[in-house]
């Protein structure tokens, strides 16, 4: 009798582990018609809504990407805002059917939390934002200082770190969006914000005289930000995957927005520039769609280097480089893994 009731609890369980690795993310959206993207409240360049509502940014960029995937149109996405405390919670309750949210990659989140990630969009590190009326060059001088901290994400443990490490004291001041961290900024109620390098260069851009404040040179952490999707459904993480190595992939391959249509119109000398327009091989069919999803991708958004010149570059107000963002044949570390 024993034997038998553990035998259906194993059962039941296994039952548990089948029903979630079959669950069939991508035909709920196709049925739905629209793509859940859970995205942050506001971060300039990175995920806020125009003047006219309309989401825009790099991580929007990338929304819009897996829309145009397996919709056929990225516009089909309703964005979901959410906090460091609250970005999480809406993915794993199914509110969300993908987060592209400036998120950092982490075993805790992965293991613990049951997120699986996506390749890494974006390299960054932990810095720090001051007003250069105070005299600081260096992280090492921000002895006592106040911080601006958002919560539920791992700047709070990293600053913990740091200051630690150097022997210092600090007093946090909580926030949890970074429409609040800039309030309090500009406010005078913290002396320092910390935050990833590149939300710093959003923040700083956003202040009124942008002039006036300064990024230590210092940054205290790796930051490797991606988009991810809940555990459980294999072929919605592929899919997810593929689709930021697709961008990726294009820009290397010298396919963009502009010539995409030409490059693909029909099988041409390079094997890789055919496999990602499809008309060779049959790789749609290995993650449930045909095989123009990525033609249909790069028509939508264009490759990594024009989602990243068009939000966050050079010529923007973030006026961010490449730097280990840059192609790995431009010195830089980004590279897709082979569409083949």
């Amino acid at each position: 009798m024993i034997k038998s009731v553990k035998i259906a609890a194993v059962s039941a369980a296994l039952s548990v582990v089948a029903f979630s690795a079959n669950a069939g993310t991508l035909e709920d959206v196709q049925a739905r018609g629209e793509l859940s993207c859970v995205v942050t409240t506001g971060l300039a360049g990175f995920a806020a809504p125009d003047e006219n509502g309309r989401w825009a940014g790099f991580d929007v960029d990338f929304c819009r990407a897996v829309a145009a995937a397996v919709l056929g149109d990225g516009e089909k996405v309703k964005f979901v805002p959410s906090t460091g405390k609250t970005r999480f919670t809406l993915l794993n309750s199914g509110e969300g059917d993908i987060l592209f949210r400036n998120t950092t990659e982490t075993m805790s989140r992965d293991a613990d939390l049951k997120l699986t990630f996506l390749p890494i969009n974006y390299y960054d590190g932990q810095g720090f934002l001051i007003r250069k009326d105070m005299g600081v060059t260096s992280a090492k001088e921000l002895e006592g200082a106040s911080v601006c901290i958002q919560t539920g994400t791992t700047t709070e443990l990293n600053l913990a770190d740091f200051f630690r490490a150097n022997g210092m004291s600090y007093e946090p001041v909580n926030i949890e969006t970074n429409e609040e961290g800039i309030a309090n900024y500009s406010g005078n109620r913290c002396d320092v914000y910390t935050t990833d390098a590149s939300g710093l260069a959003s923040t700083r851009a956003a202040l009124e005289d942008p002039s006036a404040h300064v990024i230590l040179p210092e940054i205290i952490s790796k930051e490797p930000l991606g988009g991810a999707v809940r555990h459980g459904d294999d072929q919605w993480a592929d899919i997810g995957k593929w689709v930021v190595n697709a961008i990726i992939a294009a820009e290397e391959l010298g396919v963009g927005m502009g010539n995409v249509g030409e490059m693909c119109a029909a099988a041409g000398d390079n094997p890789s520039v055919n496999r990602l327009c499809g008309t060779e091989g049959d790789a749609g069919s290995w993650i449930g769609l045909d095989n123009k999803w990525a033609v249909r991708v790069i028509e939508s958004v264009g490759n990594y280097g024009e989602i990243f010149d068009r939000h966050i570059g050079p010529d923007t107000p973030l006026a961010l480089e490449r730097g280990l963002n840059a192609q790995w044949t431009d010195g830089g570390i980004l590279y897709a893994a082979p569409i083949r």
